[in-house]
């Protein structure tokens, strides 16, 4: 029985040397790629939500760094000319160390979104698929340092349709 126990001890503190955990240097480097993004933004935006005219609100985008730099927490707000909230979600991004990928978590209207993140040089990208409707959303800084974001929707073999578009300007 002894020499069972030791062989276990011996086989758990083998094991438990070769995992090693996450890390967090790479992961904090990682989400510096996304530092350009940190403040608040605010300007137009157009969404499209089944027939008829795209409602025109004004988008507004805080983003700041989390838990030391290793979680973005991306927070939209969209207001009516009125002021009225008509769009609110929370979102968060991470990058895996194991994986060498980013994380896209995005929450709103009760729903949420688990996606794959692609950094770009100045904006990034996400997608994703469900039966016949594919998504596919892109962010990029222009020239001038504005947020231009827009979405693509494509429902089956029907042309890709525009969804939403913004544009923000950083505010002071």
């Amino acid at each position: 029985m002894r020499i069972l126990l030791i062989s276990l001890v011996s086989l758990v503190a083998i094991c438990s040397a070769q995992q090693s955990g996450p890390d967090v240097a790479a992961q904090r480097a990682a989400m510096q790629k996304l530092k350009f993004l940190v403040g608040k933004w605010s300007g137009a935006a157009s969404v499209a939500r089944g027939p008829g005219a795209p409602m025109k609100i004004t988008q507004t985008e805080e983003v700041q760094f989390k838990i030391d730099g290793l979680v973005m927490l991306v927070e939209g707000t969209g207001r009516t000319p009125a002021g009225e909230i008509v769009f609110r979600a929370l979102a968060t991004i991470s990058y895996d160390d194991s994986t060498g990928k980013y994380h896209f978590r995005a929450y709103n209207d009760g729903r949420y979104l688990d996606t794959e993140l692609t950094v770009t040089d100045k904006g990034f990208s996400w997608g994703y698929e469900a039966g016949p409707l594919k998504v596919a959303n892109t962010m990029r800084l222009t020239d001038r340092g504005e947020w231009a974001e827009s979405t693509e929707t494509t429902f089956g073999s029907s042309p890709p349709r525009k969804s939403v578009e913004m544009l923000l300007r950083r505010l002071p």
